[in-house]
């Protein structure tokens, strides 16, 4: 008897309970409908996943499938084997062309949109996307509507005044609105206006080799964001990111609203069951009188590695494929309220009903679906950034916002400081690509913040309970 192929896929646990449980069940059913593979499915702290891999790679045994956080896919793209080779192979490239991989069928063009051009460079989709999130906002429906607010705020200016009318309730919350001090928030921003991080197109059109954290766009959302907190309408916890306080700011009625990811929609729910209060979502509010520019996603993707054997290559692309199957992406979804990533598993549940029992969860597909006025579904309106040492930027930039918040320095001359710490990161990290091939742990970097403690989505779960946990 042939021994059957080893598969070594090494994936990011994002330390949500049962999350691992879930991909291992997957393996086992591809292991049983193709006896001839074995899915090695290793799952490992996302945070330092990236490290590991290129350690791996140092010492020539990379694994066949690896899963990279979005922040990290620039340094995904540049990293090199031991002896300079690409570490990675496109996936389109490697499809071929073909509708199906060992009888799974095919499912790259039936990705989303938006999903798709993140992952993709002059149209050839380098990784396959796995966890895919945007940004929303949710409400309690209880306190708007004893304030006189009918509907979530569509505007930043909207916001203001929802939050004014809150204000004023007696008895009513502390705060207004609250959202977490991260890097999530300020490319979400930027991206609904238009603007960007870095150069050649956020470093889309080009490598980004120029950052701009104090642009025109980035200092109207930093303002607008000090002037929130000055008037007392948003609550800082004054740690960074801070998601645990955050939720149980919105789990105990202390804020009105809340603005987070679509990874969060199956807690806020049952934050909001626990408390007793009706919730609302809705999309990521844009500015006043400013066309909505655009979207950002955040999550993982699947790398497949260069230079396999066209058996090991065939299986790690089938498993892919598996892995993305409409019932299987569709399953995904309801479990941790991840974006569907394919067109066909969004049509499912929606024929299933899901949506209809669920009326929340089809918002975040449609935030990615949201285009610019007079493009169609044929222009992705995905803005995210890509440069290396995301990381390090972003630690960067939430640093100067909590100086901005908590001292009061003027947000020019803060973040125009902020954007010569930020360009010598990148700087950095490209002097690593040049000569290691991405090696250094300071490149690899996918979620650090100075002094940050370490958290996990288990902190999320304590957190639903509000002030009853």
């Amino acid at each position: 008897m042939t021994a059957a192929t080893v598969i070594d896929v090494w994936v990011a646990d994002l330390t949500f309970p049962g999350y691992m449980d879930r991909l291992h069940r997957l393996a086992a059913e591809f292991e049983k409908a193709h006896p001839e593979y074995r899915i090695n499915l290793e799952g490992r702290d996302f945070r330092t996943l990236s490290e590991e891999i290129a350690e791996a790679a140092e010492q020539g045994r990379p694994p066949a499938v690896a899963e990279y956080y979005f922040a990290v896919t620039q340094a995904a793209r540049d990293s090199r084997t031991r002896d300079g080779k690409p570490l990675f192979t496109s996936v389109e490239k490697a499809v071929a062309g073909r509708t199906e991989i060992l009888g799974e069928p095919v499912v790259l063009d039936d990705i989303l949109p938006a999903v798709r051009e993140y992952y993709s460079v002059d149209g050839d989709l380098t990784s396959m996307p796995a966890v895919v999130t945007a940004m929303l906002i949710y409400g309690n429906r209880d306190l708007l509507r004893a304030a006189g607010v009918e509907s979530l705020p569509r505007t930043w200016e909207e916001i203001e005044a929802a939050c004014e009318a809150v204000a004023a309730l007696e008895n009513g919350p502390s705060h207004g609105v609250t959202w977490s001090n991260h890097g999530l928030f300020f490319q979400q921003a930027l991206a609904v206006q238009g603007g960007q991080l870095a150069d050649n197109d956020n470093g889309r059109s080009g490598r980004a080799g120029r950052l701009d954290l104090a642009s025109a766009e980035m200092l109207g959302w930093v303002e607008w964001w000090q002037r929130l907190h000055s008037r007392g309408h948003y609550l800082y916890t004054g740690k960074i990111p801070d998601w645990e306080a955050n939720m149980k700011a919105f789990a105990n009625q202390d804020v009105a609203l809340r603005i987070t990811s679509s990874n969060d929609l199956n807690y806020m729910a049952q934050a909001a069951q626990n408390a007793g209060f009706e919730m609302s979502v809705g999309r990521y509010p844009g500015r006043e009188d400013q066309p909505y520019g655009g979207n950002i996603i955040a999550g993982t993707s699947l790398w497949l590695a260069n230079g396999l054997d066209e058996v090991t290559q065939d299986g790690a692309l089938a498993f892919m494929q598996f892995m993305n199957s409409p019932r299987n992406a569709a399953d995904r979804h309801i479990a941790s309220s991840f974006v569907p990533v394919t067109r066909s598993s969004y049509r499912l549940l929606q024929d299933e009903g899901w949506f209809e029992a669920n009326p929340f969860h089809h918002l975040a597909s449609a935030q990615l679906n949201t285009f610019a006025e007079g493009q169609g579904e044929g222009v992705p309106p995905c803005c995210g950034a890509l440069f290396g040492d995301f990381a390090g930027a972003q630690d960067v930039m939430t640093r100067a916002m909590g100086d901005v918040l908590l001292d009061g320095v003027d947000p020019a001359l803060r973040f125009g400081r902020a954007t010569e710490e930020a360009q010598q990161l990148l700087d950095d990290y490209d002097k690593d690509r040049a000569e290691n091939g991405v090696r250094s742990p300071q490149s690899l970097r996918v979620e650090y913040f100075t002094g940050m403690e370490v958290y996990t989505g288990a902190q999320l779960e304590n957190a639903v309970r509000g002030s009853s946990g």
